[in-house]
């Protein structure tokens, strides 16, 4: 079953143009693939629902590269709302 769970992520990293697997396509992965792991969340399944919405789109997009702004960039913040971060 690791094996299985390696590959996955492997091919996630691949897709989502990942240098390297991370934690997150390994976690998507197990959770995809044992129903014990998915068992494991105290919140049950819409905890797990709610942790695969977020890995998927993580996946296509609206994750590490889409909060890629001016807080990585070294750029000095623009204004925005009072209250709000700059990637906001």
């Amino acid at each position: 079953m690791v094996a299985v769970v390696i590959e996955g992520a492997r091919r996630r990293a691949v897709r989502d143009g990942d240098a390297q697997i991370d934690t997150a396509h390994l976690l998507h992965g197990l959770l995809e693939s044992d129903p014990e792991v998915r068992d494991a969340f105290p919140g049950g399944p819409p905890q797990v629902i709610r942790l695969l919405g977020y890995l998927v789109q993580r996946a296509i997009g609206y994750g590490l590269r889409w909060s890629g702004t001016v807080e990585d960039s070294g750029a000095a913040a623009g204004s925005g709302p009072a209250g709000w971060s700059p990637a906001a």
